[in-house]
């Protein structure tokens, strides 16, 4: 039996789980080390990270069609 997955699927569970591993430990950093509150100053880069990611997982999952061609 083979396992396939869509596309969609692997991008989603690839970023959830890329969400998960990045911001668990920056969470748990700044919520128990007393230097952890300076870490958020780069929580918002680390966010806009994941996002780009996010995007980018978007764009892996369902490719724009190709141009036409204008013969």
């Amino acid at each position: 039996m083979t396992l396939t997955m869509s596309r969609p699927v692997m991008a989603t569970l690839f970023g959830v789980i890329a969400a998960f591993v990045v911001l668990t430990p920056l969470v748990w950093l700044i919520n128990t080390r007393d230097w952890g509150i300076f870490l958020m100053l780069l929580a918002p880069f680390v966010i806009y990270g994941l996002i780009h990611a996010g995007r980018r997982l978007a764009e892996w999952a369902d490719p724009p069609p190709p141009p036409p061609d204008d013969e």
